[in-house]
Order: structure tokens, then sequence, then C-alpha cells
């Protein structure tokens, strides 16, 4: 500042240096957008520029659901729990994790939450109508059935199979037209399955009257895949209470026991069309918090196609009082509509200059601000909110840390001995690839490794200051049987580029057959 016509050197707080009038804004919004009130908002961490915390909130958002991208070990299933958490404890919301892998099952257990699995015991009757109109369940249903299967390709067997599923509401004394479905007693009926659906197309087909018999064997077919005695999880009366799943705390509804991507998609989707017509029915509380938050974590058979509910629900807004957090590796994986439409997109570290382009094409974000994103470390993040007031301020910024509910604990891969002479000439080159413990030991978990094994080279990082060579961990995992090329997509998932991973292994290869005195040539790609 200048005094007396002389410059005088003063120290600012972070605080007091944002609160001034700046000459241009910074990529960072006002105080006010980013410090809600701490009662009625969830605590993410500090941004990067001026230290300020960030309080997320669905107030002054577009509507509270959130999008969150993120390699493999950045932390991203981490923020989640943390977030899920923090929601419990600051609004008292309800959680159920969509479960694809079964990856939260441990977290939940220990976090004192329910576990559900559909394929071991647990099942889903997919005519249910979860509060509906039959007509309207039926529509649902048809939708459903044109996203998984090619369906829509055969407009006849379409119809046959819609025709099918109202003539067995009918037949179990459903009216069609309305919501509350009981007996002439007062009891409430019993809904049908699919069995029955395939019952009445195979006695249609069994008449041997229907001019077209082909497309009705094959209306027959396409439905017995989901019939089939221990296959028929869609197919037989529920154990599944929707009203238990949405008001029980955190519940991990996990389909790692179902047998394929179909049928964890179909469960998905069924589940995403109960809840929103139940949300519907209660409509929206203006009281404090989220009644429930729902995550949908690599579910990237529903979250790509723009007529799913997943997407409907965001473009939806607001109208239900629960959020939906959609999260994947692979940003391309999520809609853009969905991008487009939700009120909050969590960025963690994301490696591939294509992903980049498809964040900042569906998020209008600056090249500076993808310059920072392609330099995010563990647990760092960009944030983008869609305000719902125009702000002459960044939209997107930074956040340092993510500052979860323990501290997460880093691994840290040793590159320095297998980088080319090129890239250690590159400063810019790192020396080191770091994940973060969890996500570090269910990751080999997925791999097959046995838990004693992953506590064992869980203990050798430790007594190494969680550091170790990353030729000496290749050759550990080697030992315990994990296939070459499942620690060659771990190590691309950690960021090493492939020039370094044919290096890496020359020198495992080198070590292991006891090679002295001659030294693997490196492999040098040039452009």
């Amino acid at each position: 500042m200048a005094v007396g016509g002389k410059l005088r050197l003063v120290k600012l707080s972070n605080s007091a240096i944002s609160r001034r009038n700046l000459l241009v804004h910074p990529p960072e919004p006002p105080m006010e957008v980013l410090f809600a009130d701490p009662t009625d908002s969830v605590y993410i961490g500090r941004t990067k520029i001026f230290n300020m915390p960030f309080y997320w909130s669905y107030q002054n958002v577009a509507n509270p659901h959130v999008a969150i991208v993120g390699i493999s070990g950045s932390g991203k299933s981490y923020f989640i729990k943390t977030f899920l958490l923090r929601s419990a404890f600051v609004w008292n919301s309800n959680a159920l994790i969509i479960d694809w892998a079964g990856e939260y099952k441990d977290w939940v257990k220990q976090s004192g939450g329910k576990i559900v699995s559909l394929g071991k015991g647990s099942y889903l009757n997919l005519l249910d109508l979860g509060g509906m109109k039959p007509y309207d369940r039926i529509k649902q249903v048809m939708r459903t059935m044109e996203l998984l299967t090619d369906i829509t390709n055969y407009p006849e067997q379409r119809r046959l199979t819609e025709q099918a599923i109202e003539k067995v509401y009918l037949e179990n004394k459903f009216r069609m037209d309305a919501r509350e479905q009981k007996d002439e007693l007062g009891k409430p009926l019993s809904p049908p399955t699919l069995k029955d659906v395939v019952r009445v197309l195979t006695e249609q087909s069994q008449v041997g009257t229907y001019e077209f018999p082909a497309e009705l064997e094959n209306a027959i077919y396409r439905l017995k895949q989901f019939t089939k005695p221990g296959e028929d999880f869609f197919a037989q009366q529920s154990t599944v209470s929707l009203d238990d799943l949405i008001s029980s705390g955190l519940v991990d509804m996990d389909l790692s026991g179902l047998p394929d991507e179909t049928s964890r998609a179909l469960a998905a989707l069924t589940l995403l069309q109960f809840i929103k017509e139940k949300m519907r029915l209660e409509g929206w509380s203006y009281q404090k918090g989220l009644r429930l938050l729902i995550v949908l974590d690599e579910a990237w058979k529903i979250g790509k196609d723009e007529n799913s509910d997943a997407v409907m629900i965001v473009r939806e807004g607001r109208k239900y009082n629960f959020a939906m957090i959609i999260a994947s590796q692979n940003p391309t994986d999520i809609s853009e509509a969905i991008f487009s439409n939700v009120g909050t997109t969590f960025i963690l570290k994301v490696k591939f200059e294509k992903f980049l382009d498809y964040l900042q094409g569906s998020l209008n974000f600056s090249n500076y601000m993808r310059d920072e994103i392609a330099r995010l470390g563990v647990g760092q993040c960009a944030v983008n909110l869609s305000l719902t007031l125009p702000t002459p301020y960044p939209s997107t910024f930074l956040i340092d840390k993510i500052e979860g509910e323990e501290p997460s604990k880093e691994y840290f891969l040793d590159l320095s001995g297998v980088l080319t002479d090129k890239q250690r000439r590159d400063v810019a080159v790192s020396r080191s690839v770091s994940f973060l413990k969890e996500d570090f030991r269910r990751k080999l978990r997925q791999f097959g490794m046995t838990d004693e094994k992953i506590e064992d080279l869980t203990k050798n990082f430790e007594k190494s200051n969680r550091r170790m060579d990353v030729v000496s961990f290749v050759l550990t995992l080697e030992r315990d049987g994990i296939a070459r090329r499942n620690i060659g997509d771990f190590l691309k998932d950690s960021g090493i580029d492939d020039v370094t991973i044919i290096n890496i292994f020359g020198k495992v290869d080198l070590k292991k057959s006891g090679g002295v005195g001659r030294e693997i040539s490196q492999v040098v790609l040039e452009e």
C-alpha cells in the first residue's frame, strides 16, 4: 500500500484479499456461495486459492443431484462415504447405495448399515406397482425393456408383451387406472409376476391361431431369460420392502450376486422408478435437509442412455426430495444431459485428454481450469456449481483437499528406477504415483488376492513409510498370483503411461531371471 508517497508491504489474510474488488475476478465464487450455514450444509474442504471453507448446500444450486468423476484411486469412493456420513449427521438423511460390484458392502456393515443382496436370497418383483397405476407401471416396464433389450426393433413382440402384462394384472383383479388396489375384503391385492406373463404368452402360442408364431415365440424367449429357475430374481414376489430401503438409514443394495450387467441395470432402473414415484406422491418437503441420498457408482448402462430414469430424474430437478449421486471413472459413461442438468459436479483426478474434452464441453470451464484439473492429485478436486442465480463469478473452482471423516492414507509407488532418460530430464514427469489405502485394498481384492496377502502387502508399505519401489511391488503381486494383465490395468489406472509400464515389466523380468551385469534397454516412443 502507498503511504506518504512510499510503498509499504503489509500482511493480509486470504479472507481479506477475497473481499477486495480486484481488477479481474479470481476463479472462485464469493464467500456467500462457498460458506453456507454449517448446520444446513455438508463440509467438503478448503478452496485452493483463498483457502476458504466450502460447505455444499442444495439451496443455491439448480437441484440437489451430484455427479462425481475420477480415476480409480483418486478418492472417489472415499468422498462418497464422507458425503453420506455428513449428510446423515447434518440432515438425518437416509442413504441407499445401488452397489454394482459390492464394493461398499464392508463399509456399510462396519458403519452399522443394512445389506440387501439381490441374487443371494432377495427378490424384486418387476410388476410391483410401488404406488403407481398399472397402466403407468406397464409403460415403465416397457421403457426399461427398450433400454436393456432389442425389443424396439420388433414392434409386434413389444405389442404382444405389453398386452400380456395388462392381461395378468386384469386376471389378478387389478383396476388399471387406480393407485390403490384392494380386494372385496379390503386386503391388498398380490401383484402378478413375469412368470404369469410367460404363461399367458405360452397359452396363446399353444392355441396355434396367432398369425405370426415366430414373433410370439421370440417374445416368450426374451422374457424367459428373467424367469429361469435360479435366475428369477425379478419374477418372484418381492422380499424387498421399498419403504424399508429408503427409511432405514444407510442401506447397501448389493447387486454383485446378479449374473450380468443387464440384470444389474434392470434392478437399478426398477428401484429408481419406484423411488421416483414414491417421492412424487409425497411431494417436496420444505423442512431442512434431504430425506434420501441415492448412490449410483459405475452404473454406466443406466447413466449413459438419455432415455433412462437416471437422466429423467436429473432433468426434473427439484421435484423430488432426494438427491442422486452418480459416479464413474469414465466421464463418457455419464450422459452429457446429466452434466448439463445436475446441480453439482465434483471432478477428481482425470487421466485422458478425451475425458477432459468431454468434461470441458459439457461444463464449459476455462482452459486455465482444464490445466489445473489435469494436474490434480489424490483427494484434490474441482467443483462445478449450477447456480440458481446469475453471477459474474466462475462456477468452477478448485478444492485443495477433500477433508474426510478420517485421514485418507495414501500409498506411493516409486518410479525413479524405471523412467527413461528423457523422462528423468523432464521436471514435469512425476517420480511416483499415489493411491488411497482403501481403494488399493479393494482393487487387490477384486483381482482375487486373499485378505491375508493384502494385509501382508499393506504392512510392507507401512514399514517403509507408505512407499515401495514399483518393481518390488509388481514382483510381490506376481508371486501372489495376480495376472500381469491385471497388474498392468492397475498401473494404468494409477496414471502410469504405457512406456513406463513396459519398462517396469522389463525390469521385473530381468530381476526374475537373475540378470547380472546386463541392463534392459529402455523403451522410448518417438512422436
